[in-house]
């Protein structure tokens, strides 16, 4: 009997093997968001242990920035060539060592060093965890399960801003390099987790390694309970996949459409909470103030979380996104009008909801656009594009927030709503698609 990847892993189900996965994937993703966040958090202490002004401090977050826009397409393209799991070992490994280093480093040119290598290697787990998870689940379940997994996201950010809330109370000095301490931890955990992972199945097909594919098959429906794979069976050879690169013509469109939305959602959103925190603390006012109020708002996102788990699903991806786009620029309009502490953080609230919906709705979405040969490469471009995003937001940005933080925060929604026009233009709608 002649079987396919797809029907094996639809037979097999969503059960324990994709939940151990997606312990594993979500307590590294856990520390990847940490990482990404501790920009925000650590700048003022930064500041005042180096004597340099926030500003100087900020490019610890352009150096880790630059670092993730360069991990993130080498490694992306070195999943495709080599495998996922050799380039997942190597990646979380990197984001352990060079992120503890980063809390002993004892002048500023050497913590822009370590930030930057950190920023490789937390741009190399992001779109290669996303492609293999992507690999081991059925149809059916996809959507929701890649949204759950980017839900490790907001138990990161709560992460952080219970550790900066807390240093800030009780560490007199040099509070970043307990941050970064913290940060750390789950990715030390993560490496050795990741021995259990398995070589994705559509890459040991699309490779021709029969044995391996079995056996990693066998694997995933022994966990899951159900009867592995008669020696008669036959599992079917790759399919053919169209074009010979992310911008060949069948898949252009998509391409731009894609890493465009990626673009606009990321210098958005890393806008937004790269300056929020210092803001808020310095400037806020009634509730709207301090490190007590940021914990709720990343609270906020777990909702946002949960309605796009759903919406990928029950509506589909596309729809969900543009949707979840068009709620974050209404967050923003929000809090240009808001003329109290009720209103700003309502509208605060509303922004992490939507954004971080957005972001579930967009890694459910974007490797599902690209075939197996070239998932790695797509998402590792996707991820480029968003480490230019959240590489302009810190810097090239600051000009504007400095100016006037209103204006700012308008450019986003202006910028959010573009991106909902470019996922409009997406030419597919992949809920229930069988992956190439």
């Amino acid at each position: 009997m002649q079987l396919t990847v797809e029907s094996v892993l639809n037979e097999a189900g969503a059960g324990r093997f994709q939940r151990r996965l997606l312990a594993v994937f979500g307590l590294v993703w856990t520390a990847d968001a940490m990482q990404v966040l501790a920009v925000g958090f650590t700048a003022a202490s930064i500041a005042a242990t180096f004597a340099v002004s926030v500003t100087e401090a900020l490019q610890t977050g352009t150096l880790f920035f630059l670092g993730m826009l360069i991990g993130a397409s080498l490694f992306g393209q070195l999943a495709d060539r080599f495998g996922r799991r050799r380039v997942l070992l190597i990646t979380v490994a990197c984001d352990a060592v060079f992120g503890l280093l980063s809390v002993f480093a004892p002048n500023l040119t050497t913590l822009f060093l370590l930030r930057f290598l950190t920023g490789m290697a937390v741009g190399g787990t992001l779109p290669v965890d996303y492609a293999m998870m992507a690999e081991f689940l059925p149809s059916k379940n996809r959507g929701r399960w890649l949204v759950l997994l980017e839900g490790f996201w907001a138990l990161g950010t709560v992460v952080v801003a219970l550790a900066a809330w807390v240093a800030s109370v009780y560490v007199t000095s040099d509070a970043w390099r307990w941050i970064f301490a913290v940060t750390a931890l789950p990715a030390l955990t993560g490496i050795w987790l990741r021995f259990w992972v398995p070589e994705s199945p559509l890459y040991l097909q699309r490779t021709g390694q029969g044995d391996e594919l079995r056996s990693t098959l066998n694997l995933v429906l022994r966990t899951n309970g159900k009867p592995e794979l008669h020696r008669k069976d036959v599992i079917a050879s790759s399919p053919t996949a169209p074009g010979s690169g992310i911008f060949s013509p069948s898949l252009r469109r998509r391409t731009i459409s894609i890493l465009t939305v990626w673009f606009l959602v990321s210098i958005s959103y890393y806008g937004v909470f790269t300056w929020l925190p210092a803001r808020l603390t310095e400037q806020g006012f009634g509730y709207v103030r301090g490190y007590g109020f940021l914990v709720v708002v990343a609270l906020a996102q777990i909702p946002g979380y949960a309605l796009a788990a759903w919406g990928v699903e029950a509506l589909g991806r596309k729809p969900t996104l543009i949707a979840f786009l068009l709620l974050s620029a209404l967050g923003c309009a929000l809090f240009l009008i808001a003329d109290d502490a009720y209103g700003t953080g309502g509208a605060i609230l509303l922004m992490s909801f939507a954004l971080l919906g957005t972001w579930g709705a967009l890694y459910a979405f974007t490797p599902e656009l690209f075939p197996t040969a070239l998932r790695g490469t797509g998402m590792g471009a996707a991820g480029s594009v968003a480490r230019l995003g959240g590489l302009l937001a810190p810097s090239a940005l600051a000009v504007v927030f400095s100016y006037d933080f209103a204006v700012a925060i308008a450019l986003f929604a202006g910028l959010l709503a573009l991106a909902a026009v470019a996922a409009w233009f997406v030419d597919a709608e992949t809920r229930e698609v069988v992956l190439l």
